[in-house]
């Protein structure tokens, strides 16, 4: 299904973030020596992008889901991912992820986002109608206003290389 326009914006958020858990699939098994850089990566996009994503979606897009009835087991697990999402990343905030914690992570948050995408926003779409996911993308606008638009620039430790090269 098409996204919403109204929800493109959190699809969009999505894409960077699974864009790193991706490079860290890739990347692992991470050398010990890497593992600072992987850490303050994620620890960035959390400060610029996750926490305020994460914060938009428990403060309007969650409480306007749990009016459908259908979708409140959904966004009772999605809350859950929360929670336990958030232990991890303050881990990876005080460097404190070993590298099988760290590929663990990006594992757990590509299923969260992927759970979010094509269980969560089909079934709210197909749920709400024009008018109310328009008014939830006004709302979803203002939460999401301060958000940073930049994306995360790989170091040296964390950019993708070729397998068998240096």
């Amino acid at each position: 299904m098409l996204r919403d326009k109204n929800l493109v914006p959190l699809s969009h958020q999505h894409q960077h973030a699974l864009a790193l858990c991706v490079r860290i699939e890739r990347a692992s098994p991470i050398p010990r020596s890497d593992l600072a850089a992987w850490q303050a990566e994620i620890d960035e996009l959390v400060r610029n992008e996750i926490a305020i994503h994460f914060a938009a979606e428990e403060q309007v897009l969650f409480p306007a889901a749990k009016r459908l009835a259908e979708l409140i087991p959904l966004v009772e697990e999605l809350i859950e991912d929360h929670a336990s999402l958030r232990v991890s990343f303050a881990q990876a905030g005080e460097h404190n992820l070993s590298a099988e914690q760290l590929s663990i992570l990006a594992s757990r948050l590509s299923s969260h986002i992927r759970k979010e995408e094509r269980q969560f926003f089909e079934r709210l779409q197909r749920l709400m109608g024009t008018e109310e996911l328009a008014a939830l993308g006004k709302k979803l606008a203002e939460a999401l206003k301060d958000r940073t638009h930049a994306c995360s620039v790989p170091t040296d430790a964390t950019r993708l290389r070729a397998k068998g090269s240096g």
